[in-house]
């Protein structure tokens, strides 16, 4: 094991909390999952979350590529007269 470290437990609103030493090096706003375990308060650190990229930024970047039709939507024959006319289909 390593070096011991003593932490103070505070109330803070209705919970109580527990200030951890920076010596331990436990960045912020991490999730922990805490138990008890034969009368020893037992804290692990949850996985952090997948990254989410965000595609919002990216329409339009491609000139020239057409959605997929959608299979499950039926065009009205006006759209498709027009997209024959235009030379699209």
């Amino acid at each position: 094991m390593g070096k011991e470290y003593t932490a103070k437990s505070f109330k803070s609103g209705n919970s109580v909390a527990i200030r951890v030493p920076a010596a331990l090096g436990v960045e912020p706003d991490r999730e922990w999952g805490v138990e008890w375990v034969d009368g020893d308060l037992v804290f692990r650190a949850k996985p952090a979350a997948k990254r989410k990229i965000d595609v919002s930024g990216f329409a339009g970047k491609a000139p020239g590529i057409r959605l997929a039709p959608r299979e499950d939507f039926e065009e009205r024959p006006r759209v498709i007269a027009a997209r024959k006319a235009a030379g699209l289909l």
